[in-house]
C-alpha cells in the first residue's frame, strides 16, 4: 500500500511539475497572426480562391519559422506542407420540379418553402425520381450497443424514409440516447448516413424548433444552396440520392392523409417497440439538373518526428479558412474577415508549433494540422480522417481550436458538446494547476459536439475534443463574459465585422495554450491510449482497432 501511495504521489508531482514548466505563450505574436489572418488582404480565406494561396503561404512560413517539419502529402519521398483536399461542388441548376401525390391528389411543393432539398452528393448528374413510396422509420436510428433498431429489416429500396429530428428521448428527456443531450445519432447527418446504408433512394427530415435547435429559416438558408463534399470512393455509400427536409406542418398533414397520427406515431418512435409505417397511398416525385464539379483545396501540415514511437502521433487541429467575400453588409463591407473564427485557432496552431519545436522533443509525433473547408461541412478534416497522412489507430488523440476568446484570461474552460473521453478527464485535471474549472457545454441538446473539426475523427473512433474558451472572465465574472459572448454571436459572427481588434489582449489565449501544451505533451511522452466512455457511440469503432496500438 505504501508502494501505492508513493507512486500516486510521484505521478502528482510529476503532473504538477509539467504543468509547471509548460512554456508561456506571447500574446503579441498571437495577436500579430490573428491581425495578419483577418486583414482585407487575405480576403476571408476563401478555399479555392486566391486568398487561400495567400493563407498557405503566411502559414507555412510560420511554421517554418516556428522549428516545424513538413507532414503533409509524399511527393518524391518527400513530405510537403500540405494536404490536397478534392471537393465534389453540387448545385441544383433552376427550381426543381417537386410534387407531392395523396392519392389521387398532386401537390406542388415550393423548393424552400415546405421543403428544402439539398444538391445531391452521391454522383448525380441529374435527378428523376418519380412517385417514389414513404416510409415512416421513426428517428431512423439502428444503435446496437442501445438494442435500438427503428427500421426492424423494412427494404427501402427505391423508397424515400421519413424520419425525425434529434433523438428518441429528446422530448422527455430521459432514456437510452442520453437524455437531452444530443448523440451522433440524433444529428442530421447520421439520419442521411444510415438511411444511405439501409438503400433508401431518399430521406426526409421533419423539421421541428426545439428538437433541431434552429428555426426553418437556418434549414432553408442551409440546404438550397451550393453543396460540398470531400471526393470520395463510393459517394453512394453515405448519401442518399434526396437529401430533404420537410416542414412539420407538411408532416402532419401528410400522416393524416394517410390515416395516420403524426404525433402518436412520434411517441411511439420514442420506445424500442416501434416498427417502421408505410404512408400509403403517398409518394413523391423531384425532377431537376445538376451541376457538379471537382475543386481543390488544401490542408496545412507540420510535423515534429517522436524520439521513441513516430508512428504514433498527437493532433492538434484548427481550420484556416472562413467566408470569403459575400454579400455586404450595411457598411458595404464584403470581406468577411474570420478574425475570431477561426484566425485564433490558427494562430495557436503555430504557437503550439513552436513551443514543441523549441522543447525537449516528444516521445510521439505531433502533427499541427491548419485544415480547410471546416465553413462547408467540416470537409477538411473529414477528408484528413478519410485518407489519413498518419493512421488514426495509433492517433493518441486530437486537440481542436475553433474560436478561441482573445480577450482577458478567464476562471473556466468548456467543450464543444457533452461527450465522456479520457481527453476530457485530462483537461480537468490539469486544467486545475492553472485556477481553471470545467463547464459543461450549456445547451448538449443543440449537438455542439457534431459542429467542429474534431468530430470527423469521432467519429472513426479516435478520442477528439474541441477546447472552448471560458466565460466566467478573471475581470467582471460570469456576466462580462456572458455579455462578450452574446454581442458577438449577435453582432460578429460570420459577419464581415469579425475584425482584429487593438483592444483585445490576448492573455486568456496565452493562458489557454499553457494548458493545451500541458495535455498534448503528457499525452504525447506516455504509452497511454485515452479511449470513450464505455456507453460512447464511438467506443465500439475505437475498440476494434485495439490490436493495432499494442
Amino acid at each position: 500500500m505504501k508502494r501505492l501511495l508513493l507512486c500516486a504521489l510521484i505521478m502528482s508531482a510529476c503532473a504538477a511539475a509539467q504543468a509547471t514548466d509548460a512554456p508561456t505563450f506571447s500574446p503579441e505574436r498571437l495577436s500579430a497572426d490573428v491581425k495578419t489572418l483577418a486583414s482585407d488582404a487575405f480576403e476571408g480565406r476563401g478555399p479555392a480562391t486566391p486568398a487561400e494561396a495567400k493563407t498557405i503561404d503566411y502559414v507555412v512560413a510560420q511554421m517554418k519559422a516556428a522549428g516545424l517539419q513538413p507532414g503533409g502529402d509524399l511527393k518524391d519521398g518527400k513530405r510537403s506542407w500540405t494536404q490536397a483536399v478534392p471537393l465534389l461542388r453540387s448545385e441544383i441548376v433552376g427550381a426543381p420540379k417537386l410534387t407531392l401525390a395523396l392519392g389521387d391528389k398532386r401537390e406542388a411543393l415550393t423548393q424552400g418553402e415546405q421543403i428544402a432539398v439539398r444538391a445531391p452528393m452521391d454522383g448525380s448528374t441529374a435527378v428523376a425520381i418519380a412517385d417514389a413510396p414513404l416510409v415512416f422509420v421513426g428517428y431512423g436510428v439502428e444503435a446496437p450497443e442501445r438494442h435500438w433498431d427503428d427500421f426492424k429489416g423494412v427494404d427501402l429500396h427505391g423508397k424515400i424514409a421519413v424520419v425525425l429530428i434529434n433523438d428518441p428521448d429528446f422530448e422527455t428527456g430521459v432514456g437510452d440516447f442520453g437524455g437531452k443531450a444530443m448523440t451522433y445519432y440524433g444529428r442530421w447527418t447520421y439520419k442521411y448516413e444510415e438511411a444511405a446504408r439501409k438503400g433508401a433512394l431518399g430521406v426526409l427530415i421533419v423539421h421541428e424548433t426545439a428538437p433541431a435547435s434552429y428555426g426553418w429559416a437556418t434549414v432553408k438558408n442551409s440546404n438550397i444552396n451550393t453543396m460540398f463534399d470531400i471526393v470520395r470512393d463510393q459517394p453512394a455509400a453515405v448519401h442518399p440520392q434526396l437529401e430533404a427536409w420537410i416542414q412539420r406542418d407538411l408532416a402532419v398533414a401528410m400522416f393524416k392523409h394517410a390515416g395516420l397520427d403524426f404525433d402518436a406515431l412520434k411517441k411511439q418512435a420514442q420506445t424500442r417497440a416501434f416498427k417502421p409505417v408505410t404512408l400509403r397511398g403517398e409518394s413523391l416525385s423531384a425532377s431537376f439538373k445538376v451541376d457538379k464539379s471537382v475543386i481543390t483545396s488544401h490542408n496545412i501540415v507540420g510535423r515534429i518526428e517522436g524520439s521513441k514511437h513516430p508512428e504514433q502521433t498527437v493532433i492538434y487541429s484548427a481550420h484556416w479558412d472562413h467566408l470569403g467575400v459575400g454579400a455586404p453588409d450595411a457598411r458595404g463591407d464584403r470581406i468577411y474577415n474570420g478574425a475570431v473564427d477561426n484566425a485564433t485557432g490558427t494562430a495557436a496552431l503555430i504557437e503550439l508549433g513552436r513551443a514543441f519545436a523549441q522543447g525537449p522533443r516528444p516521445e510521439r509525433s505531433v502533427v499541427f494540422l491548419n485544415v480547410t473547408a471546416e465553413e462547408k461541412g467540416l470537409l477538411g478534416s473529414e477528408y484528413y480522417a478519410a485518407n489519413p497522412l498518419y493512421p488514426l489507430a495509433t492517433t493518441a488523440g486530437v486537440l481542436n481550436m475553433d474560436a478561441l476568446d482573445p480577450h482577458g484570461p478567464a476562471r473556466n474552460f468548456t467543450i464543444s458538446g457533452s461527450a465522456k473521453l479520457g481527453l476530457l478527464d485530462d483537461l480537468i485535471a490539469d486544467a486545475k494547476q492553472y485556477g481553471m474549472s470545467y463547464t459543461a457545454d450549456p445547451k448538449p441538446e443543440a449537438g455542439h459536439f457534431f459542429r467542429s473539426d474534431h468530430f470527423s475523427f469521432a467519429k472513426r473512433g479516435v478520442p477528439a475534443i474541441s477546447f472552448g474558451s471560458g466565460n466566467d472572465w478573471g475581470n467582471g465574472g460570469l456576466k462580462a463574459g456572458k455579455a462578450a459572448e452574446d454581442e458577438y454571436v449577435a453582432r460578429h459572427y460570420h459577419q464581415p465585422s469579425d475584425e482584429w481588434q487593438a483592444s483585445w489582449s490576448f492573455t486568456g489565449m496565452a493562458r489557454d495554450l499553457r494548458l493545451l501544451y500541458t495535455v498534448g505533451s503528457q499525452l504525447a511522452n506516455s504509452d497511454q491510449w485515452p479511449d470513450w466512455s464505455k456507453d460512447s457511440e464511438f467506443r465500439g469503432i475505437r475498440d476494434a482497432s485495439a490490436a493495432e496500438r499494442k
